[in-house]
């Protein structure tokens, strides 16, 4: 489904993208419009798939996840699909993204330790058609 995308919409997606809890009255006052405006444009960017669902920030360090990694991965073109869907399936992987650019395949991770950063690339290496894992560990997110 597609649809026209108005000023207002725009302005509801970085209200939720800021707080996916602020109360539809809240983004009502904000817009200068009625609740029910808010909550019939909200339902039509939720089925359009503009809004495509609901999440949360989390700050891995506070439930035990002490490091954080960016990993690029050079993968050999004819297996990028079946080592996406391995990486999927991988829980120390919490994004992850087919780019284009110095690798392939993007992935953050969150690890308990850096051992456990260690034995993960180590893992990484060994998948089939991976050629070059690139860790980058985050020192401070920013945004």
């Amino acid at each position: 489904m597609s649809i026209k995308v108005r000023d207002s919409d725009i302005k509801i997606v970085e209200i939720l993208m800021r707080d996916a809890r602020t109360p539809y009255t809240r983004i009502a006052e904000v817009l200068g419009v009625t609740e029910a405006a808010v909550r019939r444009r909200v339902r039509r960017l939720e089925e359009a798939g503009v809004i495509r669902r609901y999440t949360i920030d989390v700050d891995p360090k506070k439930i035990g996840y002490e490091v954080e990694a960016i990993i690029g991965l050079d993968v050999e073109p004819e297996r990028i699909i079946d080592a996406l869907d391995e990486l999927k399936a991988m829980r120390e992987v919490v994004r992850l993204y087919a780019a284009s650019g110095d690798h392939v395949i993007i992935a953050e991770c969150w690890l308990r330790t850096s051992d456990d950063l260690r034995a993960f690339v180590k893992r990484l290496e060994s998948m089939k058609g991976v050629k070059r894992v690139c860790p980058a560990i985050v020192l401070e997110r920013i945004k």
